[in-house]
């Protein structure tokens, strides 16, 4: 086992009680102390899977949680001693895959290191490209190319081409985007939305005054595909 997980909390004895429970079966340690550090070692080291906690010095987990998603795609374990449904349900909609109450029970909590890890593994495995006439996306590096050009595209244009080619097909609604892409904070931001559909079309379509790839369906949302 050579997964990296990354705990992000500022609480000495937690990361301390953490770092045994965690290499003592294998998993390799990156430890981050507050959400500036996290963010930083995130970027720079890759994690296979995130443990952070809600309560930070410098800024609310749950932000730093938006942020995280923005572009990070692996696994995230929420471990706070917040435990009410509205923190729950808020880190779960903000992209949380898990939400462990301190204290815990560190053999639950390798429990669900594990199935996260290999629920990751089998997504990744399933379904990492995806080729739509001359546009190829390579999930599992997030990058995208044109007639083998590489795009450049931001790390929230990515989530949304990813998205939206992942149901090829299939039409998804506004507040469906909105909620999977930003949170359900956005859902009315409709608006928000058509700036980065008209973004994105200038980056993976030939005419994108008139869209083959990126189809309107008036008044309902979005729909994928030549």
């Amino acid at each position: 086992m050579n997964e990296t997980i990354q705990i992000i909390d500022d609480e000495l004895q937690i990361r301390r009680l953490l770092e045994i429970t965690l290499t003592a079966v294998g998993y390799n340690i990156i430890q981050s102390l507050n959400a500036k550090d996290g963010l930083i070692d995130a970027a720079a080291q890759h994690p296979s899977l995130i443990i952070l906690d809600l309560g930070l010095p410098d800024t609310d987990g749950q932000d730093l949680l938006v942020k995280l998603r923005e572009w990070y795609f692996h696994p995230i374990i929420i471990l706070s001693v917040r435990n009410s449904e509205e923190d729950i349900i808020k880190a779960l909609d903000n992209g949380a895959n898990d939400y462990l109450s301190k204290p815990f029970r560190t053999g639950e909590l390798l429990a669900r290191i594990r199935a996260a890890l290999r629920l990751s593994e089998t997504q990744s495995e399933s379904c990492t490209t995806i080729t739509i006439g001359s546009l190829f996306i390579d999930l599992a590096n997030h990058t995208a190319r044109k007639n083998d050009l590489l795009l450049k595209l931001t790390a929230t244009e990515f989530s949304l081409l990813s998205l939206l080619a992942k149901n090829q097909g299939r039409v998804l609604t506004h507040q469906y985007i909105l909620k999977e892409i930003w949170g359900y904070s956005y859902v009315e931001q409709t608006q928000y939305l058509r700036v980065f559909v008209a973004q994105l079309r200038k980056k993976i379509e030939d005419d994108p005054s008139k869209p083959k790839l990126l189809i309107t369906e008036s008044g309902i949302g979005y729909r994928f595909g030549e």
